[in-house]
């Protein structure tokens, strides 16, 4: 009786060893947001979910993780099994920005594979609407003539409207002062149209609203091309500061040692659903710039993000930029 027990037995942990992997995926794939409900990444994050279920057969879930700027949020994707269940939604501060300022539990150069790359946000230089300034040049020009006396709203060191300021005062040759708000766009938002701060740098995502009803006014896009969601607003080049492009990009990752068959599904539902007309005409509505197919891809963003490394590290690091 024993002998036939164990040999069942053993007949159980052979045909279990035998039996085929289920194909990936077999279970919902989360996205750690890394920012708050209702920010960029988590309204992107959400506008993809249900064009990608559709694509990998099964739900997306979206997962906020906040704190410290992003970073909690991805060092709790770096941590996650490398199975590709479990997905880095981030961005230009996430992925980029936050390795020069802080010092981290992870590489964000080698401790991940990148999956696909996202659309971008350009960014707006609005300012209060009873700022004098009536175009990008009058607003160089004002800030010369009273330097270190205007505030810039922003979330805080090493944030993008932080690092966007820092970059056009060094290449306007202005200097005004830095307002960090803990709430972020939102707070800078309310506080520049109610005009207790004089202007700041913002995605078009979040300034174009305001832009819209005269909350506030734009002098330009930081971007070489106009945005099709608001072609009255110039391009820096166009508006008398060229070459100020600043953009805050977005894309996927997964931790290092994901099983390439999953990265290569992850790709092309995330490619999927940017084809999507639904998807790609909610991005031109929130002022978002799709890359074309060819830029998409897991390369690409390896490529793009060592770029955007390797130019703007040594900024932040000059201006000597530390997280609080």
């Amino acid at each position: 009786m024993n002998r036939a027990f164990f040999g069942s037995a053993l007949a159980t942990l052979l045909f279990a060893g035998q039996a085929p992997a289920q194909p990936y995926p077999s279970r919902p794939v989360t996205f750690i947001v890394p920012y708050g409900a209702g920010g960029p990444v988590d309204t992107l994050a959400r506008l993809l979910s249900e064009p990608m279920r559709t694509s990998l057969g099964q739900p997306v879930i979206v997962e906020n993780v906040t704190g410290a700027n992003g970073t909690i949020g991805v060092a709790r994707a770096v941590r996650a099994a490398p199975d590709g269940y479990t997905v880095s939604i981030g961005n230009w501060p996430s992925h980029v920005v936050n390795g020069a300022i802080y010092t981290l539990p992870y590489d964000i150069r080698t401790d991940f594979e990148p999956v696909a790359r996202l659309p971008s946000n350009p960014y707006v230089v609005v300012a209060r609407k009873d700022l004098p300034a009536t175009d990008l040049k009058g607003l160089v020009a004002w800030l010369r003539a009273n330097p270190d006396k205007a505030t810039e709203g922003t979330a805080g060191p090493g944030s993008g409207q932080h690092v966007s300021g820092i970059y056009f005062q060094e290449v306007t040759r202005t200097r005004f002062q830095f307002v960090p708000y803990r709430a972020g766009s939102s707070e800078i938002m309310r506080d520049l149209v109610a005009g207790h701060i004089d202007l700041t740098f913002d995605q078009a995502i979040t300034a174009l609203p305001h832009v819209r009803n005269g909350g506030v006014k734009a002098y330009a896009v930081t971007s070489n091309k106009r945005l099709a969601a608001a072609p009255d607003i110039p391009t820096v080049d166009e508006a008398g500061a060229p070459g100020v492009y600043i953009s805050t990009w977005y894309g996927l990752w997964v931790p290092k040692g994901t099983p390439p068959e999953a990265i290569r599904k992850l790709t092309i539902a995330a490619m999927d659903a940017l084809v999507d007309p639904t998807v790609r005409q909610r991005l031109t509505d929130l002022g978002q710039e799709i890359p074309p197919a060819e830029q998409q891809t897991a390369e690409a963003l390896a490529t793009h993000q060592k770029a955007e490394i390797e130019k703007w590290w040594p900024l932040i690091k000059a201006a000597n930029i530390k997280a609080e």
